[in-house]
């Protein structure tokens, strides 16, 4: 027997109703949530065309040559932007007007694994042993209403049959898990880095704070419990984590300071306290740097160098703030992020674009956020974004949330709906 993909029973009716629009096929992504068991598919959002494919092929032996793999795996690096802790791209489907053969097959698998294989590049974290690595390739006719679901283990490895079974209001009583996290993450610009880009430095930096995030405690709803309880229940644990400080000598610096606001959900199966954690670590780890991402891009599409912001003595930006909407009929909010100088209308068409969904302005919900990325170059000595130095001027109460960030200690709000 195959393993199991629970699906929203909405999830199927958007399959069924995708528009082919005079195209041979359309493709798209299947998004959920993995578990030991099985996987859940809560939505499924189809790729935009490319204006050059507007234009039907002449004959349907073109549409395997019109599958753009590129096009495909930048969709699912915008939409993972959009996912929340404990959300995955799970796989790939595809819409036919025609049943294909052993070769498409063979077309869908390379291309689940080119898209897992850039989402892989840009993660802070890695998946772990327990962990399934499969990923779903679903193939659909249009014309006979059939469907092919195969899960697999890797490009080079057989594809494997799995159970596709529906459910009405999947995902309507799932956890939400909330946090604010107050991040002063400094990163050095080393004597060995000067020849990296900023971009790159700020990466490194990450790398090594999301050690710490990984490393964490995490409170839920005040107390540490053991890992293997179940969610709502679980014992509460004395615990105990300390950092160290190491001082290096540096050229500058890289500081990203500010309230970052982080949301995960998990499936209302008996979810364990160790799901509810993973999941709000990686959704800390992926906004911080989904964000700092997005500056980047922005810097380079304002065609602001990073030569200038390098050499300027302290250089501010303001990093994106995060927008959630909710899914309708569930209890998930899917999220984007926004620069001051965007419209609502803005992001509403963009999730539009990306998710192929209707959303109504009224329904976004803004994080009330303060975030600055700010770049010095003037500094000579300072201490890693671990430094937790005892001997620490008196700041505001907000500055003291941020050193317990610094050494590890996040707070989860479990809220049930």
């Amino acid at each position: 027997m195959g393993r199991t993909y629970i699906v929203e029973e909405t999830v199927g009716q958007y399959l069924s109703n995708l528009n082919l629009q005079g195209k041979t096929f359309v493709s798209g992504l299947l998004i959920g949530q993995c578990s030991s068991q099985k996987d859940y598919v809560i939505l499924a959002t189809r790729t935009p065309a490319k204006e050059e494919q507007n234009e039907s092929p002449k004959h349907p032996k073109a549409k395997l040559d019109n599958l753009d793999e590129e096009w495909a795996t930048e969709h699912a690096n915008q939409v993972s932007r959009m996912l929340p802790g404990g959300l995955l791209v799970l796989g790939v489907f595809i819409v036919t007007t025609l049943e294909m053969g052993n070769e498409f097959q063979n077309t869908l698998r390379r291309l689940v694994f080119a898209v897992e294989k850039s989402l892989n590049k840009k993660r802070l974290w890695n998946f772990t042993e327990e962990e399934v690595s499969e990923r779903v390739t679903l193939h659909i006719c249009s014309s006979t209403k059939k469907y092919l679901l195969f899960r697999c283990l890797g490009y080079k490895s057989s594809a494997k049959p799995a159970d596709w079974k529906y459910q009405n209001g999947l995902s309507a009583s799932w956890l939400s898990l909330e946090c604010t996290v107050y991040i002063n993450i400094h990163v050095p610009l080393s004597a060995t880095s000067v020849s990296y880009t900023l971009e790159k430095n700020t990466k490194n930096g990450l790398a090594r704070w999301a050690k710490q995030i990984e490393n964490g405690v995490y409170l839920i709803n005040g107390q540490v419990k053991d890992e293997d309880c179940e969610l709502l229940e679980g014992q509460v644990l004395n615990s105990d984590h300390r950092s160290t400080a190491t001082v290096q000598i540096c050229s500058g610096s890289v500081n990203l300071k500010g309230a970052v606001k982080c949301r995960a959900y998990v499936h209302s199966n008996k979810p364990k306290v160790k799901d509810a954690v993973q999941a709000m670590k990686r959704d800390i780890l992926n906004t911080v740097a989904d964000r700092c991402e997005i500056l980047f891009e922005d810097l380079v599409l304002n065609e602001i160098p990073e030569k200038k912001v390098m050499n300027s003595e302290k250089e501010f930006h303001i990093l994106p703030h995060r927008v959630f909407v909710p899914i309708p009929g569930s209890a998930v909010m899917l999220c984007d992020y926004k620069f001051g100088d965007e419209s609502a209308e803005e992001i509403r068409d963009h999730f539009i674009e990306m998710l192929d969904h209707m959303i109504q302005i009224e329904d976004l919900e803004i994080a009330e956020e303060v975030n600055t990325a700010c770049v010095s170059s003037s500094v000579n000595t300072e201490a890693s974004l671990d430094n937790t130095d005892d001997e620490q001027p008196k700041q505001p109460i907000k500055t003291t949330v941020v050193l317990k960030i610094q050494q590890n200690i996040g707070i989860i709000f479990l809220l049930k709906h």
